[in-house]
């Protein structure tokens, strides 16, 4: 199906379709272009038979048929432009000739064979012409000269052929350059559309991983500090009537902790309360989700800086030593200086280790390993023997999230980790992590 371009430029989808017209307007439009050129057909075809003899009611026929093939322009206008054509002799279709080809130009049809129409339809035009300038100066009316019959044939033909061509060929780059912003339009919105997704996503992703980043530092500060001073309670329980001063010790270490736990959680919702923390719980809209994931990065570097370092594992296992755990620590190689973050999780991860160790293994042996290799990374072995059956049960709870949140710091940071029972019975944590 052809639609012209100034049929076609405002086309209502949804509007119900009758054959091949898209709208009930271009049926009215076809109709009267048709009902005009079979009245002109019909007067035309008259004039012809009284010419040469043809029956009346047979010229009328053909003219009314031949104009009304208008109504059939938008889909088949190669049909309409030879049906002008092959009736051109008669000296009929002059309308059907100029609509014909400017439906024909403004169409999908190939170049090619809307120039071999154009050309046929000027020919036949000024041959038309030509003869019946000659015919009429036989009659004697006037005796134009040669010159002057091929000059005015020449203007007619152009006249017929040369304005309706123009006109839809300008109708016809104009829809298609139309269609085209259009489509470019459509592309852009799409494209739009997938920018605003993707940054929603972005805003998804860091609100998420700011979530499991808090998640983890309230489970490594309360799950340690909060099992310390369950031990040292149950230890304080046993020795009160007992050894009154070992228990005012281990009430003081309990208090200690329980500072020392508040203190690091101040400081985690002193982070959450910054403004570029905040940002992350806001709805955005799509510029904003870049800024919360750079919001996101701030807050986990902040939290960082004030975080606890290497320097700190000694004081950590002497806190584990305060509660009845026999632990080992030995240091090798050189510290070199790293990342805040690479310090921060080396050591949630020994105070991780510790924590299960008394969650699972009270009363068992613990090694910790630090080694500074080259400068280039940080390693870390955290191992303990076979529990001790005699040793009392603290009853600690156990989430399962231990070992998965240390997993997922590790590899944050591009390390490796691996963990697993040792063979005596034990348990062996292994971190490997670059120190930039």
């Amino acid at each position: 199906m052809t639609v012209t371009g100034a049929d076609r430029s405002d086309v209502d989808l949804t509007s119900p379709r009758f054959w091949w017209w898209e709208r009930r307007r271009s049926v009215v439009l076809d109709s009267g272009l048709a009902a005009a050129s079979a009245a002109e057909c019909t007067v035309e075809g008259v004039a012809f038979a009284h010419q040469t003899g043809v029956p009346v009611v047979l010229s009328v026929l053909v003219g009314l048929l031949v104009g009304a093939s208008l109504l059939v322009r938008r889909r088949w206008p190669i049909a309409v432009v030879l049906i002008s054509l092959a009736v051109t002799p008669a000296e009929m279709g002059f309308m059907l000739s100029v609509v014909g080809l400017y439906t024909l130009a403004a169409s999908e049809v190939p170049r090619r064979i809307t120039t071999v129409l154009a050309g046929m339809a000027f020919a036949g035009t000024l041959i038309v012409s030509a003869v019946r300038m000659r015919s009429l100066a036989g009659d004697g009316e006037f005796d134009p000269s040669t010159g002057y019959t091929l000059a005015m044939s020449v203007v007619l033909a152009l006249g017929m052929t040369a304005p309706p061509l123009l006109l839809g060929l300008y109708i016809g780059a104009r829809r298609r350059l139309m269609e085209s912003l259009r489509e470019r339009a459509d592309s852009l919105e799409r494209e739009l559309s997938l920018l605003a997704d993707r940054a929603e996503e972005r805003a998804e992703w860091a609100r998420t991983e700011e979530r499991t980043r808090i998640a983890r530092e309230m489970h490594d500060v309360v799950a340690h500090r909060v099992s310390l001073m369950v031990v040292h309670a149950a230890a304080l329980q046993a020795i009160a009537l007992k050894d009154p001063q070992k228990a005012v010790k281990n009430a003081a270490l309990v208090g200690d902790m329980g500072r020392q736990a508040l203190t690091e959680l101040r400081e985690m919702l002193g982070v959450l309360r910054s403004p570029d923390a905040a940002a992350l719980t806001r709805t955005a809209t799509p510029p904003i989700p870049l800024a919360a994931v750079g919001a996101a990065a701030a807050a986990a570097a902040e939290a960082a800086e004030n975080g606890p370092c290497l320097a700190d594992v000694e004081a950590l296992v002497e806190q584990s030593r305060a509660a009845g755990m026999t632990v080992e620590l030995s240091v090798d190689g050189d510290p070199v200086p790293c990342g805040a973050l690479v310090e921060q999780t080396a050591y949630r991860v020994i105070q991780e280790a510790l924590t299960n160790v008394h969650k699972h293994a009270p009363g068992a042996k613990t090694w910790v390993r630090v080694a500074h290799r080259e400068g280039t990374e940080i390693a870390m072995q955290i191992e303990n023997a076979a529990s001790d059956a005699d040793a009392p049960q603290a009853g600690l709870p156990s989430g399962g999230n231990g070992l998965v949140g240390m997993r997922e710091r590790v590899l944050a940071l591009g390390g490796v980790f691996v963990a697993g029972p040792t063979d005596p019975g034990g348990f062996r944590v292994s971190a490997v992590l670059p120190v930039k």
